[in-house]
């Protein structure tokens, strides 16, 4: 983690932005393909995953600096006061809630009985969308 820090601060700007956002797009990729291969927990992770990463990078953007070592994705778009609607920011808290409980290997058996097809799929499509939001307000 010390090495990757160093590694980040020896980036210039653009550059960090860009980093941030060729993972998220990764893990984006990444998502729908543990979608279509039924890991549905893991679809849910990387969900979050991609959607830290670009919050990250649109923090990056609007203030020139890393944002604080938070998973948190509440806490994440609060700093940047994005115009969220109400069904965003659900979004952001469930996804929220499935990274931090399933970090835990006592968490992941029950969570993976509480993630279906149907619901990962519903969360995939909500995150894709959000995602793509997001990435517009970066780019422009």
């Amino acid at each position: 983690m010390v090495l990757f820090r160093i590694f980040l601060r020896q980036m210039k700007i653009e550059n960090k932005i860009e980093y941030w956002l060729d993972i998220a797009e990764y893990d984006m990729e990444t998502a729908r393909h543990m979608q279509a291969r039924g890991r549905y927990l893991y679809t849910v992770f990387l969900c979050q995953q991609a959607l830290e990463k670009i919050l990250k990078s649109l923090h990056i953007k609007k203030f020139g600096k890393e944002s604080s070592y938070s998973h948190n994705l509440v806490y994440l778009q609060s700093n940047l006061e994005l115009d969220l609607s109400e069904s965003q920011r659900k979004l952001l808290a469930v996804l929220t809630a499935f990274y931090i409980e399933g970090r835990y290997p006592s968490y992941k058996k029950k969570l993976s009985s509480l993630v279906d097809k149907a619901q990962s799929a519903t969360l995939l499509n909500k995150t894709e969308k959000l995602y793509q939001c997001l990435k517009s307000k970066l780019i422009s």
